[in-house]
C-alpha cells in the first residue's frame, strides 16, 4: 500500500463524510428520534467519525470502534480529547480474538473482515476495480463485552462491510435501537441480520437509502416485509441502512436543528 494511495483514500473519506455542509444538520435531526442527551451510543465501524460528531452534538456519550490504523488515529485526533467520546482500535465479531482486516487503500470505506463478502461484491460492476491491497491483524471484541464494560447503548450503528451478521452473533440481549448496512450486491448478509435481530427481541424495522437521513416508510414494518423488500433490490443498486427498534411508541418528530 503506497503512502500516496493511503493519503488519497483518507482525503476521499473526509470529503465524503465532512465535505457537504448541510449533512451534519440532517444527521442530527435524523438521529434525534433515537438518541437523547446523556444516552450511550456504539458506533461499530466509525471510519471517519461523522456519526460520532452528530451524536456528540446531541449530547450523547459515544463509544467509537475503528480498527483501521489510519482512521483510528484520525478519530483520536478529532475526538480523543472529548470526555464524552471513547475511541477504541477494535473490530467487533461473534467472539473475542484476532482476525485479519483487508483494506483498500483507494477505497478505505470498503475495509472488511469477510473474504466471502469481498468475493461476492466483486461479481458486481461497481466493485470490479476495487483492490484490497493490504491486510492487517486486528483485535476483535463483542457487543456483549462492550455492554458489560460500558453499559447498554440506546443506539448501536453497525457498518462493517459484510461482517454485520458476525457482529450481531456477539449480541445476546436486546438493545432499544440499532442499524446495520445493507448492500444489494450481498443481500444475504442483511437478511441474516434481520433474522438474527428478530431472534433477540420483538423488533420492527425501517429503511434509509444511503446517506439520505430519511426513513423510507411512515409505518415501521415486520422483518418478513423488509426481507421481501431487500430481496427485490437490484444487485447493482444503491446501498442503505436497515433500522431496528424494539416495538413501542413511534419515532419522535424531527426537531429543528440547534
Amino acid at each position: 500500500m503506497s503512502w500516496l494511495a493511503r493519503e488519497w483514500g483518507m482525503l476521499r473519506s473526509l470529503a465524503l463524510y465532512y465535505g457537504i455542509p448541510w449533512r451534519h444538520g440532517m444527521m442530527r435531526r435524523f438521529y434525534a428520534r433515537f438518541i437523547r442527551a446523556g444516552d450511550l451510543c456504539f458506533d461499530i465501524g466509525a471510519h471517519a467519525g461523522n456519526r460520532v460528531r452528530a451524536w456528540k452534538s446531541l449530547g450523547a456519550r459515544v463509544v467509537a470502534l475503528e480498527p483501521q490504523p489510519d482512521f483510528h488515529r484520525l478519530l483520536l485526533r478529532l475526538y480523543g480529547g472529548s470526555g464524552s467520546v471513547t475511541v477504541l482500535d477494535r473490530a467487533v465479531g461473534a467472539e473475542a480474538g484476532e482476525r485479519t482486516m483487508y483494506i483498500s487503500s483507494a477505497s478505505p470505506t470498503l475495509a472488511t473482515l469477510s473474504p466471502r463478502w469481498m468475493r461476492t461484491v466483486k461479481e458486481v460492476d461497481t466493485f470490479r476495480r476495487v483492490r484490497w491491497d493490504s491486510a492487517v491483524p486486528v483485535t476483535v471484541t463483542t457487543l456483549d463485552d462492550l455492554i458489560d464494560r460500558f453499559g447498554e447503548p440506546a443506539f448501536c450503528k453497525i457498518d462493517v462491510e459484510g461482517f454485520e451478521e458476525e457482529v450481531l452473533k456477539g449480541l445476546s440481549r436486546p438493545v432499544p435501537a440499532l442499524s446495520f448496512e445493507f448492500l444489494p450486491a450481498d443481500a444475504d448478509v442483511a437478511v441474516a441480520c434481520l433474522r438474527r435481530i428478530e431472534g433477540i427481541g420483538p423488533y420492527e424495522f425501517n429503511f434509509s437509502a444511503v446517506e439520505t437521513m430519511r426513513l423510507s416508510w411512515s409505518e415501521w414494518r415486520s422483518g418478513e416485509s423488509v426481507e421481501r423488500f431487500l430481496r427485490s433490490r437490484p444487485r447493482a443498486g444503491r446501498s442503505g441502512d436497515v433500522y431496528a427498534r424494539l416495538k413501542g411508541p413511534g419515532p419522535r418528530e424531527d426537531p429543528e436543528p440547534r
